[in-house]
């Protein structure tokens, strides 16, 4: 069966990455120097682990139990 010049071009154009295939290029494997979570997000994750931890033990005396 023959190939149309679209699937054609295609078809080279894997060809060429199987080649490729190993070799990391600079800008994949450089790696980002802030941090990848803001302080915002952090101090609202321990808000609210903090804040359950209170609660918590907040309830657990309430209602005597240990």
């Amino acid at each position: 069966m023959a190939q149309t010049p679209r699937q054609r071009l295609r078809s080279n154009k894997h060809a060429k990455n199987i080649t490729k295939r190993g070799q990391i290029s600079a800008s994949a494997s450089k790696k980002e120097d802030g941090p990848s979570v803001g302080p915002w997000l952090i101090a609202f994750f321990l808000f609210v682990v903090v804040g359950s931890a209170i609660l918590q033990i907040i309830n657990n005396a309430s209602t005597g139990r240990t």
